[in-house]
């Protein structure tokens, strides 16, 4: 635990610090031993250390990381002082702030995949499932080396699938808040001159003066809503029903929901595989990527698949009943089992459906694009020729 004391010297000087102990006595004692007078001590506050330890790692830099970590202990160095070196390395405050806790446990005699398991926040519980498996099986560097590529490659596919909706998501945004400005601060400036000249207002322009009205007078109650949705929205996603639906629909959305469909598919194959390859037994592993796979509908496949382990049947059982799961992995499995390659047989879908997800956000990107323009000009261009059609009534008029 670490303390922060106010204090005087014996000369009388005043005094301010931290210090590092197991109790507040212990750290009074150590203190009184190095001739200082202590008025004031008490703990650091946690909230100072979760804020730090909280922030994520970015991908780039947890990568380099195992990479370095795993060359360190391939070279012979313990894992003591490849810890050390790697904390003493890394420029992220958050890693460097864990592996500092991590050393201090790697002293006591704790294992690594404990030290790491206190964590979270920087150490995924896949991983420290991993580092355990490396620890019983001696093969710790190779499994750090590949677990390098794991987080590289789910980087990769869920970079894929961003910049797929990228794209729709900015021009979305943009017509939205330019067509909010130009009903709520420039469509009101024409109204007072149509009322002047008394004109007839076509329909759609009487249409469009209205919704302007409407947004004028409730736009405080559309932004309340948007707000209490969105805090509903967190509220419900604690309810397993909830997140179960919504996962559903992201699977089953037109085009889009496709993509998220292998993309998931990738994150599932690729984990049973690695955890499989690196000798984790097949319902710890199925357990493990339940809990990691992110979506509901695949976790309720997976769980009834540890069910069907635990009771003697084939892992694939379940998942022929279920519509997430397409015949092509549960065929692959199916051989891997009976071939006992079940671990090569994953790899080659979870490659198969990588593969599948970059060709789709390509041809997302190709197709959306140009659809997003013709929306963003549909909609905008409907707002202007609104207020256009009626000004060149008036001026064939005033002619």
């Amino acid at each position: 635990m670490d303390f922060q004391y106010v204090g005087k010297r014996m000369s009388g000087e005043r005094i301010k610090g931290k210090i590092d102990a197991d109790s507040k006595h212990r750290a009074l004692s150590e203190l009184e031993k190095q001739g200082l007078l202590i008025t004031r001590i008490e703990e650091t506050k946690p909230w100072n250390k979760d804020i730090i330890l909280n922030k994520r790692v970015k991908n780039k830099d947890f990568v380099l990381f195992l990479r370095q970590y795993s060359t360190l202990i391939h070279a012979g160095i313990t894992i003591t002082d490849a810890t050390n070196t790697m904390s003493k390395q890394t420029d992220n405050y958050a890693l460097r702030m864990a592996l500092d806790d991590m050393l201090k446990q790697l002293e006591q005699g704790v294992s690594l995949s404990t030290a790491a398991e206190k964590h979270s926040n920087v150490f995924p519980e896949l991983l420290v499932n991993m580092i355990h498996a490396g620890e019983v099986s001696g093969k710790l560097d190779e499994i750090l080396s590949q677990m390098a590529d794991y987080y590289e490659k789910e980087y990769r596919n869920k970079q894929k699938v961003v910049s797929a909706l990228l794209y729709p998501s900015v021009v979305g945004v943009i017509t939205l808040f330019l067509s909010v400005f130009l009903l709520v601060f420039i469509v009101p400036q024409f109204v007072t001159m149509f009322h002047s000249f008394g004109e007839e207002i076509p329909p759609y322009t009487q249409f469009i003066l209205s919704l302007s009205d409407w947004l004028g007078v409730y736009w405080w109650s559309i932004a309340l809503l948007i707000v209490l949705l969105v805090f509903l929205g967190k509220y419900m996603l604690r309810y397993d029903s909830f997140r179960f639906r919504i996962d559903t629909y992201k699977l089953r959305f037109p085009f889009l929901g496709v993509l998220a469909h292998k993309g998931a598919l990738v994150r599932m194959t690729q984990t049973l595989s690695t955890l499989v390859n690196s000798a984790v037994p097949i319902l710890e592993a199925v357990e493990i990527t339940e809990k990691v796979v992110g979506n509901k509908v695949i976790q309720e496949v997976l769980h009834d698949s540890k069910e069907s382990l635990s009771e003697g049947e084939s892992i694939t059982k379940p998942m022929k009943n279920h519509w997430v799961i397409p015949p092509l992995i549960i065929q692959m499995m199916q051989i891997g089992e009976k071939t006992g390659t079940l671990d090569q047989m994953l790899a080659k879908a979870a490659s198969f459906y990588e593969e599948e997800v970059e060709q789709l956000s390509n041809r997302i990107k190709t197709l959306i694009e140009p659809l997003m323009i013709i929306v963003l000009t549909f909609i905008v261009g409907g707002i202007i020729t609104a207020v256009v059609i009626p000004m060149f009534s008036m001026f064939e008029n005033l002619q």
